[in-house]
C-alpha cells in the first residue's frame, strides 16, 4: 500500500468516515427521496425520476443538463449487464470493445483512443458519484442499482477530470433501513448463456443496514474456434518444407471449446455494503466490491459482405476464426469505496468521498486472428538472396501479452454544499492518484526482410498520474421564474513515468535475424546454402518475451522512458433557467470541458542523423497538449398532458479543437547523407505518435419522451440529430489500400506523395479532411420501447414489452471512406427486442421470456482493413432468446 493510499484512508477515517454521498441528501438535509417515486394520486402520470447531475438530488425535467437516466428495470429487460451495453439506447452515445480489455466510449462523436496506463478517457466514468480512472473498469458487471445516469456534453466543474465528451455515473442500490428482504433471479438464453443474480437486504435496526449481492455470467462464443496450422507450397516454400509443415508458431496452439473461445463471456462480481447513521446528522457508506473476468477476450471475424464476388472472397464460414494463441484473461478489479454525509444544519451539508481501487490484469492475445496473406498477396519467395525481401510473407504471426499489470488508484472528494433560500452552492476538492505497472510484450514472428522473429517488452514498473481540482458551483433564483447558475474548476493534471524500459527497439529494422530464437535454432546465413526460414515447430517456449525482457536484449539496448509533465486548466459553466410554469422549463447553458496532454516513449527525433532545427540528438518524448471543447447548449423540458407526457428537447452546437490523434506523424527534417533523388522525403524522420490536430463543430439536437397513453401503457423513446464536421486538418496520412482502391476503382484514390516544400507534409499522401465526420456519430437515431400490462383475475400480471432501435451510417475512422468492398463504414440499420413477463400475486415471484434482435440483424461496431482487401468487423451480438425467472422473499 503506497503512502498516498494511507494517507487517503487516514483523511477518511479523521473525517469520521461519515455518511453516503451528497447525491443521496436532498439541499436541506432530509433523507433524499428514492430515485424513481410514483403518487397515488396521480397513478396515470410518469413516474417522478430523480438524478443527481448537480451533485442534488433533482427531478429529471426540472434539471437543466442533458441527462438520461436508465433504472435496473430497463437495463434488466433489456439484457443489458455492462456498460457497453447501453450503446444506441439513449441519444448520441456509442460504445465498442476496445483494446487492452478496455471499453470505447463515444459521446457526441467525442472519444478517446488511447487505452494504456497512461492513457486518459474523454468521459469521466463514475461509480457512486466517484470517479473511476481506468477504462477497463467499463467492462464491470453492472447489476443492483439505483440507476445510471448519462450526462452528454463536457461536464467541465461538478464532474471535471476528463469529461470533454461527457460523464456517466453508475449508482449501486444502498442498504435500505426497516425492511429486510432479499431477491433471486436465474436467466437461461441462447450460446448456453447462464446468469444468476442474488440480493440480500438487512434492516439490523434503524440504524444500520447491510446489503450483499452478487452475479455470474458464463455465455458460449458464437465464434467456431479453428486451430491455426496454416503453411505454404508455392514459390519456393515447398521445396523447403514438407507437406503439412506449419508456418506459424505451434508453442500454444491448443484445440479450444465454445465456452473458452474468444468473444465468450466468464465474469462475476459481488458487493457488500453497510449503511450507518450516527444521530439524526450522520450517516457513513462503505462498500466493498470484487469483479473478476475470465473471459478468453475479443477478437473481430473476417467481413465476408465485402469480400462478396472479389478474389478477396471468404473461403471459411463467417464465423469461422483461425486461431494459434488461444485467448486468457484474468482481470480482477478490487474496489471499497466510503462516503460519508454531515447534515451540520437544516442549511448547510459537508460530503467526504473515498474510493480505493485495484486492478490487476493478465492477458495473452492472438493478434492476427489466422487474416493470412492470399496467394496472390504473396510476395516472397524461396531461396532469399542476402539482401532478403521486404515484400509480403505468407503468413501473419502476431500476439501480444500483458505478463502483469497492477493498476492501483485512490480518490478523494470533499464537497460543502449550503442552501440559503434564493441561492444555493456546491463548493469542493478532488484529488486523485494513480500508480501503475504493466509489463507487456508484442512480438511479429514472420518479418522481413528474413522472415525472422521481431519482438517488443515494455517494462514499465511505475506510471503514476496525479490530478486535483478545486470547483464550485452556484445557482441564484434572482426572480421568481428565473435561475442563474455558474460554476469554475481549477485542475492540475501530472503524469510521470519513471524506472520504465523499452526492450526490443532494435528488431523493427529487421536488422537481428537471430536474436530472438536465443540460440535455440539456426537458420544459417541468408543467401548461402542450407538457409532456411523458422517454421512454427521450431520454436520454443525458452524463446521470446515470455522469458522476461532480457530474452530480447539481443535487438540491443533497452531504451530508458523517465519523463513528467504537467497541465492546469480552467474550465467553467454558465446556465440560465427559466421556470414556464410548475411543469415547464426553458434552459440555456455555456460549459467547457478538457482533457490533459500526455507524452510518449523516449526518441530522438532525427533518427542519429544531423537535425535541420534544433540540437542533435534530439531527445523527445513527443508530448502532445491537452483537448478542448466548449458546449452551447438549449433545452425545454416538460411534463405535459396531465402529467402522461415527459418530454425533454435539446439542442446544441459544440466545438472540440486540439483532437489528440495517435499515428504515423512528422518528427523532424534532417540533413541526408546523400541527396534526394529517388525519395523526395528522404530527409524526414516520422514516428509513431499522439498529436493535436483539427477543430470540430458539432451541432446536434436531442429528443426523449416517456408517456402513459391509456391505464397500463407506457411509450417511451428517443431521436437525435448529429453533425460534427472536422476543420484546419490538411495532413491526413491517406495510404489506406492505395493499390486496392485502383483494383476496385474507387470513388476515393490515394493521394500522390507529397514532395512540395513543406516539410510536415512531405513523404506523406497529404489528405485535407475539411469537411468530414467523426467516427462513431450516426447523423441520425431513433429508438421507440412499448409496454402493456395486463392484471388478469386472478391477480397475476402479464406485461407484454417491445422495443425498436434504429441508427443511421456510421464510419469507423476520420477518412470516411466509402466503398462496397473496401469500405470503413456501417450503413444505417434497425433491430427489435420482445418479452413477455409474468408476475404472481403480491410480486413474489416471476417468469419472462424474450427474444432480442428479432430480426438477428447483422451489423458492424468496427471495421476495417486485415490483410490488403481482406476486411475485418466486430458485430453486435446476433439474435438471443432466453428466459429468465426470479423470486422475491
Amino acid at each position: 500500500m503506497t503512502k498516498k493510499t494511507i494517507m487517503s484512508l487516514a483523511i477518511a477515517s479523521a473525517f469520521n468516515l461519515a455518511a453516503h454521498h451528497a447525491y443521496a441528501a436532498t439541499a436541506d438535509g432530509a433523507e433524499a427521496a428514492p430515485k424513481v417515486v410514483g403518487t397515488d394520486v396521480d397513478k396515470d402520470g410518469i413516474p417522478e425520476v430523480k438524478v443527481t447531475a448537480t451533485r442534488y438530488a433533482t427531478s429529471l425535467l426540472k434539471t437543466p443538463l442533458a441527462v438520461t437516466a436508465f433504472t435496473q428495470d430497463k437495463l434488466t429487460r433489456q439484457g443489458i449487464t455492462t456498460l457497453k451495453g447501453i450503446s444506441g439506447e439513449l441519444p448520441n452515445v456509442q460504445m465498442t470493445e476496445a483494446n487492452d480489455s478496455a471499453v470505447q466510449i463515444t459521446i457526441r462523436g467525442i472519444s478517446a483512443t488511447n487505452f494504456t496506463e497512461i492513457g486518459d478517457p474523454s468521459a469521466g466514468l463514475h461509480v457512486a458519484g466517484l470517479y473511476s480512472p481506468r477504462p477497463q473498469g467499463a467492462q464491470a458487471l453492472m447489476f443492483d442499482l439505483e440507476q445510471v445516469e448519462v450526462l452528454r456534453g463536457p461536464q467541465g466543474t461538478l464532474f471535471g477530470r476528463n469529461s470533454t465528451a461527457g460523464s456517466i455515473n453508475i449508482i449501486p442500490a444502498k442498504p435500505e433501513f426497516g425492511s429486510t428482504y432479499g431477491s433471486s433471479s436465474y436467466e437461461m438464453g441462447s450460446l448456453h448463456m447462464k446468469q444468476l443474480n442474488m440480493i440480500q437486504n438487512i434492516a439490523v435496526n434503524d440504524t444500520l443496514a447491510l446489503r450483499a449481492t452478487f452475479m455470474k455470467v458464463k455465455k458460449d462464443s458464437r465464434l467456431n474456434q479453428l486451430q491455426d496450422f496454416t503453411g505454404y507450397s508455392d514459390k519456393g516454400f515447398g521445396a523447403v518444407f514438407p507437406p503439412g509443415t506449419p508456418l506459424v508458431d505451434q508453442r500454444y496452439n491448443s484445440k479450444v471449446d465454445a465456452a473458452h473461445a474468444y468473444n465468450n463471456q466468464d465474469e462475476w462480481a459481488g458487493r457488500l455494503a453497510a449503511r450507518m447513521k450516527f444521530g439524526r446528522d450522520v450517516e457513513w457508506l462503505l462498500t466493498a466490491e470484487k469483479f473478476q473476468n475470465n473471459g478468453a477476450g475479443y477478437v473481430n471475424v473476417r467481413d465476408c459482405d465485402q469480400g462478396a464476388g472479389t478474389r478477396y472472397a471468404c473461403t471459411r464460414g463467417q464465423w469461422d476464426v483461425l486461431i494459434n494463441v488461444p485467448g486468457q484473461t484474468d482481470m480482477t478489479i478490487n474496489t471499497v469505496r466510503s462516503q460519508a454525509t454531515w447534515n451540520v444544519n437544516g442549511n448547510t451539508t459537508l460530503d467526504y468521498g473515498f474510493a480505493w481501487a485495484d486492478q490487476q490484469r493478465s492477458q495473452v492475445h492472438d493478434d492476427d486472428n489466422g487474416f493470412h496473406p492470399l496467394p496472390f498477396q504473396t510476395e516472397v519467395s524461396l531461396p532469399l538472396g542476402s539482401g532478403g525481401n521486404w515484400g509480403t510473407w505468407p503468413v501473419k504471426d502476431s500476439a501480444t501479452r500483458t505478463h502483469d499489470s497492477r493498476y492501483k488508484s485512490t480518490v478523494n472528494e470533499l464537497q460543502l454544499k449550503q442552501s440559503f433560500g434564493a441561492f444555493k452552492y456546491v463548493a469542493g476538492l478532488f484529488w486523485m492518484h494513480e500508480k501503475n505497472q504493466i509489463n507487456f510484450s508484442q512480438e511479429n514472428l514472420v518479418y522481413g526482410p528474413y522472415g525472422a522473429p521481431i519482438a517488443q517488452y515494455y517494462a514499465q514498473p511505475d506510471r503514476e498520474i496525479d490530478a486535483k481540482a478545486a470547483f464550485a458551483q452556484a445557482d441564484w433564483t434572482f426572480a421568481p421564474t428565473w435561475t442563474g447558475t455558474v460554476g469554475g474548476r481549477f485542475s492540475r493534471d501530472s503524469k510521470s513515468d519513471q524506472g520504465g524500459l523499452n526492450y526490443g527497439g532494435g528488431s523493427w529494422g529487421g536488422g537481428f535475424p537471430n536474436a530472438y530464437y536465443l540460440g535455440l535454432y539456426n537458420p544459417g546465413v541468408p543467401g548461402s546454402p542450407g538457409w532456411r526460414p523458422h517454421n512454427g515447430n521450431d520454436l520454443t517456449t525458452a524463446m521470446g518475451p515470455n522469458n522476461g525482457p532480457q530474452a530480447l536484449l539481443g535487438f540491443g539496448d533497452p531504451t530508458p522512458n523517465d519523463h513528467a509533465d504537467s497541465w492546469r486548466k480552467f474550465t467553467w459553466r454558465l446556465g440560465l433557467n427559466k421556470q414556464i410554469n410548475a411543469q415547464e422549463m426553458a434552459y440555456g447553458s455555456v460549459s467547457t470541458g478538457y482533457k490533459s496532454g500526455g507524452f510518449g516513449d523516449k526518441h530522438d527525433l532525427c533518427g542519429g542523423m544531423q537535425c535541420v532545427n534544433g540540437p542533435s540528438p534530439n531527445i523527445s518524448y513527443t508530448p502532445y497538449g491537452p483537448e478542448t471543447v466548449i458546449n452551447f447548449e438549449l433545452g425545454y423540458k416538460a411534463k405535459l398532458l396531465q402529467n402522461r407526457l415527459g418530454l425533454s428537447v435539446v439542442a446544441f452546437f459544440q466545438r472540440y479543437k486540439d483532437m489528440q490523434i495517435t499515428g504515423d506523424n512528422f518528427f523532424a527534417q534532417v540533413i541526408p547523407k546523400s541527396p534526394c533523388t529517388t525519395d523526395p522525403a528522404c530527409d524526414i524522420q516520422h514516428g509513431w505518435q499522439t498529436v493535436n490536430v483539427a477543430k470540430v463543430n458539432i451541432p446536434g439536437l436531442e429528443i426523449e419522451w416517456d408517456y402513459k397513453p391509456w391505464s397500463g401503457a407506457k411509450v417511451g423513446g428517443f431521436a437525435s440529430y448529429i453533425k460534427p464536421t472536422i476543420h484546419d486538418y490538411d495532413s491526413y496520412n491517406d495510404s489506406y489500400l492505395c493499390a486496392e482502391r485502383v483494383e476496385f476503382n474507387s470513388v476515393s484514390k490515394c493521394p500522390e506523395v507529397y514532395s512540395g516544400p513543406e516539410a510536415r507534409l512531405r513523404g506523406r499522401r497529404a489528405r485535407n479532411l475539411e469537411g468530414n465526420t467523426l467516427p462513431n456519430a450516426p447523423k441520425y437515431t431513433f429508438g421507440l420501447n412499448m409496454s402493456q400490462d395486463f392484471v388478469l383475475d386472478s391477480g397475476y400480471k402479464l406485461v407484454a414489452w417491445g422495443g425498436m432501435r434504429y441508427q443511421s451510417k456510421i464510419y469507423f475512422d476520420l477518412l470516411n471512406f466509402d466503398d462496397p468492398h473496401i469500405g470503413l463504414s456501417q450503413k444505417g440499420y434497425a433491430k427489435g427486442d420482445v418479452s413477455l413477463k409474468l408476475t404472481s400475486p403480491e410480486d413474489k415471484w416471476y417468469v419472462e421470456g424474450y427474444v432480442r434482435n428479432v430480426t438477428d440483424t447483422w451489423a458492424k461496431t468496427w471495421g476495417g482493413a486485415a490483410t490488403g482487401g481482406q476486411m475485418q468487423a466486430g458485430y453486435i451480438e446476433p439474435r438471443t432468446v432466453g428466459v429468465r425467472a426470479g423470486i422475491n422473499y
